[in-house]
C-alpha cells in the first residue's frame, strides 16, 4: 500500500473541561411498518430523546442555554430548510439560540464536538445536542410532516452518490463493495488469513446480533440462532452462509452491512466543574480528534482513522490500549476490526483472533460495539453517532442491564466515520 501522509495539526487542550450529564434515545425503528409509530415526525422523535436527556440530567428546558440539531440528510429525509427551527417547539426551545449541521454518518459524533466547543469556549453553560434521522420513512415535500413515504433504496443510493465529489475522482467508490472491502482485503493479504476471514466475519455477525437482540432500543429483536430455526436451519452459522444472506462482495454478506432505520438521540453537556450539581456520574470529554478525506482518496478510512487517533492520543497521553470499551461506526461490519486495530485498542495483526475467540462481545475482555453496531442494532445515519455516545455513557455508569460489560469502564473511545469525509476519534472518562 502506498503511504499517504496527512498533515496533522495537534489538538489544543480545552480551555474549560466539559462533561456529559444527560443522555436520551428513542428505539431504532421502521416507523412506517408499525401502526403505533407511523406518522411520527422529526419534532416528536427528536423531542422524545431531548426530553429524556434533560430528565437524565435533572434539568428542564429552561436550564438549556443553546441547542444543536443534527441530521445526516435533511434535504432528502425531511425536506427542511433550517431544520433546527422545525423541531424547537416540540421540547421547549422556543426563542433559544440554536444551530443545525450535517456530516453524513459522522453527524452524531460532530454533534458532541460542537456542543463541547460551545461550552469549552465559555459561551454557554448547558448545551443540548442531538440528532434525528428518518431515512426509512422520508418526508413528502408538499404534505404535512406526519404524512411520509418509504425511503427507497433508489433514493438512498442517489443520496450516496451526492456525497461523492464530481470533479476528478472515482464516482462510484462508495456505492459498491469497493469502498467497503478495500482496507479489509489489504488486511487479509498482509496477515495471511485468507482461510480464517470467513469464520471471523461469521462470528462477528453472530455476536453483534446477540448483543442487539438483548438491547431494548435495537431494531433487531431476534438472534441469528432464533432466525435459523424460523427458516428450519440447524444453526446460526448455516443461516449466515445460506441463500437468505447472500455474498455482496469478495468477503462480505448482507449481514455485514447496515440496516437503515429511523431514530433520535440526544446529549446534555456542561462544564465539568458544574457537573456534580446535576449528576453523580458525569462523563468527561477528554478530547476529539478530527480528520476529513473525500471518497476519491484510496483507503481513506484507514488514513483518516490513524490521523484522528494520533491527534487525540497526543493530546490526552492515552492510547487505545488504555481503553475499557471501544465503539466504532461500522456501516460495514469490518470497521469493528480494522478501526480497533488502527486505534490501538486491539494489537496490530492480532485483532481477528479476538473476534474469533469471542473476546470482543459484551462478555469479553475487549468489548466492541456492545449495542450490536450499525449492521444489527440498526443505522439511523447521523443519529447513530449520538446513540453510540448514549451507549458508552450508560456502559460507563453500569446501566446497560443484560449487555453490561463485565468490568469497570473508566475510559471509552468512539471512532466516528461518515460519507467519505468527516472522521472523529473521541475519548471519554468516567468521573463518577
Amino acid at each position: 500500500m502506498t503511504n499517504y501522509q496527512v498533515d496533522i495539526h495537534p489538538l489544543k487542550p480545552y480551555s474549560k473541561s466539559v462533561s456529559i450529564i444527560g443522555v436520551g434515545a428513542t428505539p431504532f425503528m421502521l416507523t412506517k411498518d408499525n401502526t403505533e409509530t407511523e406518522g411520527l415526525s422529526e419534532g416528536e422523535m427528536f423531542g422524545a430523546a431531548a426530553i429524556e436527556a434533560m430528565k437524565d440530567a435533572g434539568i428542564t428546558a429552561e436550564d438549556v442555554d443553546f441547542f444543536i440539531h443534527a441530521q445526516a440528510g435533511p434535504g432528502w429525509q425531511s425536506n427542511f430548510g433550517t431544520p433546527n427551527m422545525h423541531v424547537a417547539n416540540w421540547f421547549g426551545m422556543k426563542g433559544k439560540g440554536s444551530a443545525h449541521h450535517s456530516e453524513a454518518c459522522c453527524t452524531g459524533y460532530v454533534a458532541l464536538e460542537q456542543a463541547v466547543n460551545y461550552v469549552a469556549s465559555g459561551s454557554y453553560d448547558i448545551v443540548l445536542t442531538g440528532a434525528c434521522d428518518m431515512s426509512y420513512s422520508a418526508a413528502i415535500p408538499d404534505k404535512p410532516i406526519f404524512m411520509r413515504r418509504y425511503g427507497t433504496d433508489q433514493m438512498f443510493y442517489e443520496t450516496l452518490c451526492s456525497v461523492q465529489p464530481r470533479d476528478y475522482t472515482l464516482f462510484s467508490n462508495s456505492a459498491t463493495t469497493m469502498g467497503a472491502e478495500g482496507w479489509l482485503d489489504y488486511y487479509v493479504m498482509e496477515n495471511g488469513i485468507e482461510s480464517e476471514i470467513d469464520d471471523v466475519l461469521t462470528k462477528m455477525a453472530i455476536d453483534a446480533r446477540h448483543s442487539a437482540a438483548l438491547n431494548p432500543l435495537s431494531l433487531s429483536k431476534n438472534t441469528y440462532e432464533e432466525m435459523a430455526h424460523k427458516f428450519r436451519l440447524e444453526s446460526a452459522e448455516q443461516l449466515i452462509h445460506s441463500k437468505y444472506n447472500p455474498k455482496l462482495g469478495k468477503y462480505l454478506r448482507a449481514s455485514h452491512f447496515e440496516q437503515r432505520c429511523d431514530g433520535a438521540a440526544a446529549l446534555i453537556v456542561c462544564p465539568t466543574e458544574m457537573a456534580n450539581k446535576y449528576t453523580d456520574k458525569p462523563i468527561e470529554v477528554l478530547g476529539i480528534g478530527h480528520s476529513c478525506l473525500e471518497w476519491g482518496t484510496p483507503y481513506l478510512e484507514k488514513w483518516a482513522t490513524e490521523t484522528a487517533y494520533k491527534q487525540v492520543r497526543d493530546l490526552t497521553g492515552l492510547t487505545g490500549a488504555d481503553m475499557d470499551l471501544f465503539l466504532v461506526n461500522d456501516f460495514w461490519m469490518t470497521s469493528q476490526l480494522l478501526g480497533a486495530e488502527a486505534c490501538g485498542y486491539l494489537p496490530e495483526g492480532e485483532g481477528w483472533k479476538y473476534f474469533k475467540e469471542g473476546r470482543t462481545n459484551f462478555e469479553g475482555d475487549s468489548p466492541i460495539n456492545t449495542n450490536g453496531g450499525r449492521c444489527q442494532y440498526g443505522h439511523a445515519h447521523g443519529t447513530s453517532g449520538v446513540a453510540d455516545h448514549v451507549e458508552a455513557v450508560r456502559q460507563m455508569r453500569g446501566k446497560m442491564g443484560a449487555t453490561q460489560v463485565k468490568h469497570a469502564v473508566t475510559y471509552a473511545m468512539l471512532r466516528g466515520f461518515g460519507g467519505g469525509q468527516n472522521l472523529t476519534c473521541t475519548i471519554l472518562k468516567n468521573n463518577g
